[in-house]
């Protein structure tokens, strides 16, 4: 039984890794690259995890591939949740998902004696790509520098 679940872990932990590498793939193509910010995919990919969903993922899919007796309904569930994923390699909806994801609106942010108001487009290890609505474009900032 323990080698039933732990090969259910391993098979759901790659499913939904499959499915995750695409969902931020198209995140990064529509929204990161479409917004000119240089941050490697990689980074991207192992900063924004959200682990509840991905374990949620997990049992899911584990289940369905080694417990449920019926391949055809498990097949055809991670085909459906492949196709879903994948719907963010359209751009606009790959940029309306990676604004939901990042983007945090009406922020004041102050970095020496400049403020600025505008729209956090994203947050990175290091720095900040924030649109300023004075500007009317997209600017940099170190978070070191940054006093909010």
């Amino acid at each position: 039984m323990f080698t039933k679940i732990f090969t259910a872990f391993l098979a759901g932990a790659f499913f939904t890794f499959f499915l995750d590498f695409f969902l931020l793939l198209g995140v990064f193509l529509n929204y990161i690259k479409a917004q000119e910010i240089d941050v490697y995919y990689n980074i991207l990919f192992a900063d924004h995890q959200n682990v509840l969903l991905y374990l949620v993922g997990v049992v899911v899919f584990g289940y369905l591939f080694i417990f449920l007796k019926n391949t055809k309904i498990a097949v055809t569930i991670f085909a459906l949740s492949f196709a879903f994923v994948n719907l963010v390699q359209i751009p606009s909806v790959g940029e309306a998902v990676g604004e939901m994801m990042f983007a945090q609106k009406n922020k004041v942010i102050s970095s020496g004696a400049h403020t600025y108001i505008g729209t956090v487009v994203y947050e990175g290890r290091d720095t900040v790509w924030f649109y300023d609505e004075e500007l009317a474009k997209i600017i940099t900032l170190n978070k070191e520098e940054i006093s909010e």
